[in-house]
């Protein structure tokens, strides 16, 4: 399909943080733009404000009738009147997946893959790129602090972008550089075992473009065995691992100074120490690895990579710190993995070894919950307290006997407890707690609005 003679697009659930960005990427290229979602929220509300029409009710009557090209997210059900009437009546329907693939035919694509880690990798990668003069175009899984969006608009020929391994959207993707920052297993909904995932993220690789270059993190080239391992080989692709043990990128001597996370890093000649950024704990110094390495590539110099990652702000829900006092800190995060959950606890333990940690925790999809069930029992119970939420449900429907007190009942901490989201905020007592971490990938974010209101009142 050729996107050039496009003039108006609909998206059906355009709230989504990858669908917003689609949508934004049109919108500036001066296409008329308009969509259904399901809820308003703050995304939306700022989509409207820079000119785009949104309804929030399923209503095939209303729907325009003139439009070139119709994008939907997996996350929207079968079953939606309004794709159903569009594919029903012969229009061009597209999953957002297909789209970005289309877009990017028209790039240099940065495409970075993994479980975890793709939001804050992509986000370094485009912050550093972009302060090092390189004016690319960026598709981001996560509001960016200092682009204050998930979407930047660039003139260069370089795009970055997050491949969600999600519903297999990655192989739509054909990037000129790779990257591969974990390989837990989730989603077992859609791949039904590691080994399906294994083989959609090896797919993935392998459309690196001739010439291109793959990051690996040392765990995934670990994990890929020896004939997986000579497929990649046998392409002109250069693989380069990351890590902290005989890998091609190094980093090492890591430590926190005035609360910042500080490391120093090694490629072939490229040797820097003191790298400087926000962000906390040992899976946020392999994204910053990735930033580093690919602004290296690219042709940016040492220092001024150095002075851009000192510079960058973060991302939002990706351990941000909302509040921070001597008495009390209040922290957003993401998390919504086991190995995600490890992670953000650690960085909090790291930050405030000597402070009382109280998370909050929201899980996210009912199969998620069964799946890794053991996983979630086991890193929350590091937390000093638990405070758990109902399940947020996203696209999919209960299962008997799958709630949250499934991972509450075997929580081995003496202070936990259910509670509901809506009244979290003024039934919370605060008067012990001294480290807040929100926890979820659902709306548990609506959440942090009125406690850190409370926290200032206190």
């Amino acid at each position: 399909m050729d996107l050039k003679n496009i003039q108006k697009i609909y998206f059906i659930g355009i709230g989504g943080i990858g669908m917003s960005a689609l949508a934004r990427f049109f919108n500036k290229k001066e296409i008329e733009i308009s969509g259904y979602d399901k809820t308003e929220t703050v995304l939306t509300k700022k989509l409207v404000d820079e000119g785009i029409k949104i309804h929030y009710h399923e209503d095939v009557e209303s729907l325009p009738k003139d439009v070139d090209l119709v994008v939907y997210t997996p996350a929207v059900p079968a079953d939606h009147k309004e794709l159903r009437y569009y594919i029903k009546q012969g229009y061009e329907v597209k999953k957002r997946a297909e789209v970005l693939g289309l877009i990017s035919e028209s790039y240099k694509l940065i495409g970075i893959a993994g479980t975890h880690g793709k939001t804050t990798s992509s986000s370094i990668v485009a912050h550093l790129l972009k302060d090092c003069g390189i004016d690319i175009t960026a598709f981001l899984g996560g509001i960016s602090k200092d682009f204050d969006s998930n979407f930047v608009l660039g003139s260069d020929d370089w795009v970055v972008a997050e491949a969600d391994e999600y519903d297999r959207s990655f192989l739509h993707l054909k990037p000129q550089i790779s990257v591969v920052n974990s390989l837990d297993p989730d989603h077992l909904d859609i791949y039904g075992t590691s080994a399906q995932i294994q083989e959609s993220y090896l797919q993935f690789m392998l459309q690196t473009k001739k010439g291109g270059l793959l990051f690996l993190e040392e765990s995934v080239l670990a994990q890929l065995s020896a004939s997986q391992l000579k497929e990649i080989q046998r392409r002109d692709i250069q693989l380069l691992s990351f890590g902290w043990n005989q890998t091609d990128i190094l980093a090492s001597n890591m430590r926190i100074e005035k609360g910042r996370q500080c490391f120093d890093y090694a490629w072939d000649d490229f040797k820097i120490s003191g790298m400087n950024s926000v962000l906390p704990g040992k899976y946020n110094i392999q994204n910053c690895m990735v930033g580093i390495s690919i602004a290296l590539a690219l042709g940016c110099k040492l220092e001024a990579i150095k002075k851009a990652l000192k510079n960058f702000k973060g991302i939002k829900r990706r351990f941000e710190k909302v509040f921070e006092s001597d008495e009390i800190v209040l922290i957003d995060d993401y998390a919504h993995h086991p190995t995600e959950l490890k992670a953000a606890i650690s960085a909090a333990k790291d930050l405030y070894p000597d402070k009382k940690i109280t998370g909050i925790f929201q899980p996210h999809l009912f199969t998620r919950t069964r799946d890794f069930l053991e996983g979630f029992i086991e890193e929350l119970s590091v937390l000093d307290e638990l405070i758990m939420l109902d399940i947020y449900p996203a696209r999919e429907l209960p299962i008997t006997a799958v709630n949250s007190n499934l991972i509450l009942d075997k929580v081995p901490l003496e202070k936990k407890k259910l509670m509901s989201k809506d009244t979290l905020a003024e039934e919370l007592d605060l008067r012990d707690k001294e480290v807040i971490l929100i926890l979820g990938a659902g709306d548990i974010d609506t959440c942090v609005q009125p406690l850190l209101e409370r926290i200032k009142k206190r």
